[in-house]
């Protein structure tokens, strides 16, 4: 069997949230051959994830020190044994057949590595809000998603935590990006430097809205200097990897 690792790091989870983020996940059907497996990655040690969600040798649970989401995610990705890597946060939602559709964008596509899709914010009334400025539908080349990014104040043109990542890629990478939020932009955007990714419009996932969130509006997550000095790092490996590129004559030996 060909499997796919689902990644959720996990800290002070709500419930009710993390339950359904697993019903989300047990209603995926996934092409002959392919099975999942969910990493679910505590952020300290105190087993409330194995307490909360039910026996099943597809969930590996995973402790370890209070380090951040973005060391909780890498621990998590130390551990998968999956070709493909696929985030799902504590909170959110995947939508149906969204694990076969990222398994076929990257298996049918040549070249293409890494894959996101259309999301749509869950509003804590339950209303499902969408966005405007989604790129088209299909492969979307090196260096497209660098470009918008930078020319629209840090703001990507796809959403970071619906990526799957060939596993080899994201290891090659380190990972999610060790900065104190925005490490799963840290990772697309490098990732969307060396290699084609692929946009996919069905919607993927329900991004859950609520004021417990780590970026909730008003949080700490854009306290302005943090923010600026982060999204410099960012660019800055992006640009760093650009360069990188061009002297292995604009391309990488990745294999699918």
């Amino acid at each position: 069997m060909r499997t796919i690792s689902v990644i959720t790091p996990i800290y002070n989870p709500q419930p009710e949230y993390l339950l359904a983020a697993h019903e989300s996940l047990q209603a995926q059907k996934l092409p002959p051959g392919w099975t999942w497996e969910w990493l679910v990655q505590e952020d300290g040690n105190t087993d409330v994830a194995e307490v909360l969600l039910p026996l099943d040798d597809r969930i590996k649970h995973g402790t370890g020190r209070h380090g951040g989401v973005a060391i909780t995610r890498n621990l998590a990705l130390s551990r998968a044994s999956g070709e493909l890597v696929k985030n799902l946060d504590q909170d959110d939602l995947l939508t149906a057949g969204v694990l076969a559709r990222d398994i076929a964008a990257l298996t049918e596509n040549d070249g293409v590595h890494w894959t996101t899709s259309r999301v749509l914010d869950l509003m804590p009334d339950g209303k499902l809000v969408g966005f405007d400025n989604d790129p088209k539908h299909g492969v979307l080349e090196p260096g497209d998603v660098l470009k918008h990014w930078q020319e629209h104040n840090f703001r990507l043109p796809v959403h970071p935590t619906t990526l799957c990542i060939r596993r080899d890629l994201a290891v090659m990478l380190g990972g999610w990006m060790a900065v104190p939020g925005s490490d799963d932009t840290g990772l697309l955007v490098a990732a969307s430097v060396l290699a084609n990714g692929f946009f996919d419009e069905t919607v993927g996932l329900h991004y859950r809205k609520w004021p417990g969130q780590e970026s909730a509006a008003g949080s700490k997550h854009y306290e302005a200097v943090e923010w600026t000095a982060r999204m410099n790092l960012i660019n800055e490996r992006a640009k760093a990897l650009q360069n990188l590129w061009s002297t292995v004559a604009g391309r990488w030996m990745l294999t699918p």
